[in-house]
C-alpha cells in the first residue's frame, strides 16, 4: 500500500470537513450532509480498489 493513498484520504477528509462546517454555518444542513456522503463515496471507491488488489494478491499467492 502506498503512502499516497493515505494522503489522498486525509485530503478528502479535510476538504469535506471544511465544506460541511461552512454549509452548516450557512444553514444548509441538507447540502452539508450530501457533501459528507459524497466524500464517503469517494474514499470508499479509493479503498475498494486497494482491497481488490489485496484479494488478487492473496488469490495468486495461494494459487486459488
Amino acid at each position: 500500500m502506498e503512502i499516497d493513498l493515505l494522503f489522498k484520504i486525509a485530503a478528502v477528509g479535510i476538504i469535506v470537513s471544511v465544506l460541511s462546517q461552512v454549509l452548516n454555518r450557512a444553514g444548509r444542513e441538507d447540502q452539508a450532509m450530501l457533501t459528507a456522503l459524497a466524500g464517503l463515496v469517494i474514499v470508499l471507491t479509493m479503498v475498494i480498489k486497494e482491497v481488490s488488489s489485496l484479494f488478487t494478491t492473496v488469490k495468486s499467492l495461494f494459487g486459488l
